[in-house]
């Protein structure tokens, strides 16, 4: 526990002190826009929370290789590695001027370094034809990138409101370490630990009152942390079944494929254009109705954070069947199909206005 504790420690100080040190929004670090189809904040805040994790990861990290012998090799040269996804991330936070198609090439340069410097790579998928395609290196090198910076690219897209893709990665990272250690992989679970500290020290600071945004460099360094740890339990460990990595990601990436389906082929618009109709999105506007019509900040903050709870769950029900039956690909494919099956019946029955009433979320009266 002395690596949660201190990952934890390192991150809430780091993000407490960037919190304290900005001067009213006026720094280039904060986020000024509040209008955009994404933008659900009262008043700027800085957006580089993904400082203060990599700080804690690295701390936690360190401390780890003090009472684990032999970490440093592995802890180290994934932070190493991880480093040009979170640079372009933070240079985008800092400048508002690093373009997508650009980031995502750091991250698979990222995810290539892994896979050539700590041997995290896809060797095996259960899914016919692509197996054929990452039994050679090259097929793997390809599918790793690719998968890597998808799920990296995942994170940024539901890091929409306070909490909800930091949790949902503390979720994911516990999940990890739940397996890790049940497959006598200890230092997978003492990395997985670092993470979930580092995240969680960010996490205080960020839910509910949004005191800091996690920024893309955040997003995108724990999409790859996230990923690369799920991938070098598979290929360290053969009785974990490949479908556990999917499982465990399935809600940023079925949100993500998901909204390349609805722009593309339901709104004829580019793929790359921010709009409001994420399902995290549909949820703040039409599920949490007691605070229609409110514009205080108070009102849209605890909106804001309302919403992620909701998200919370959705995202639980694959990543503890992934944990519990990480052993049964027939399993984790079922939970598969049913994450699938209920995301996109939850989505249409918000869209159209019939949401479930128990999902309906009012004030009461005397709380107005």
């Amino acid at each position: 526990m002395v690596v949660l504790l201190v990952a934890f420690a390192a991150a809430a100080v780091l993000g407490l002190w960037i919190v304290r040190s900005g001067r009213k929004g006026a720094s280039i670090a904060h986020d000024h826009d509040l209008d955009g189809p994404q933008k659900f904040h009262a008043r700027p805040v800085p957006r580089i929370g993904g400082l203060a994790i990599v700080a804690g990861v690295t701390a936690g990290c360190m401390a780890l290789s003090v009472t684990l012998p032999g970490s440093a090799a592995l802890s180290m040269g994934l932070l190493f590695c991880a480093a040009p996804a979170f640079l372009a991330g933070l240079a985008e936070d800092l400048t508002k001027r690093v373009r997508p198609a650009l980031r995502l090439a750091f991250t698979g340069l990222a995810a290539a370094l892994a896979f050539w410097f700590i041997d995290a790579a896809i060797a095996r998928t259960s899914i016919p034809g692509l197996d054929t395609l990452v039994s050679n290196r090259a097929g793997s090198l390809l599918i790793t990138v690719f998968v890597v910076a998808g799920m990296a690219n995942a994170v940024n897209i539901i890091d929409g409101f306070n909490g909800l893709a930091s949790m949902c990665s503390v979720m994911m990272l516990l999940s990890i370490t739940y397996v890790s250690f049940h497959v006598g992989d200890p230092l997978l679970g003492w990395l997985a630990l670092a993470g979930a500290g580092a995240v969680l020290g960010f996490f205080v600071l960020n839910f509910p009152a949004g005191l800091i945004f996690l920024g893309d460099g955040g997003a995108y360094f724990l999409g790859f942390y996230v990923a690369e740890l799920a991938i070098l339990l598979l290929h360290r460990n053969p009785g974990v079944s490949p479908m556990f990595p999917l499982l465990l990601w399935i809600y940023p990436v079925f949100e993500t494929l998901f909204s390349i389906y609805r722009r593309k082929w339901l709104r004829g618009r580019p793929v790359g254009m921010p709009d409001g109709a994420h399902l995290h999105s549909l949820i703040y506007r039409r599920i949490m109705r007691w605070a229609a019509g409110e514009r205080s900040a108070r009102e849209l903050t605890r909106r804001n954070s309302m919403t992620s709870p909701y998200l919370w769950m959705l995202c639980s029900t694959a990543v503890v069947p992934a944990a519990l039956w990480y052993d049964s690909t027939a399993v984790q494919a079922a939970f598969i199909a049913l994450f699938s099956l209920t995301y996109v019946v939850l989505y249409w029955r918000i869209v159209r206005f019939k949401a479930p009433r128990w999902l309906v979320f009012r004030q009461s009266k005397g709380r107005r």
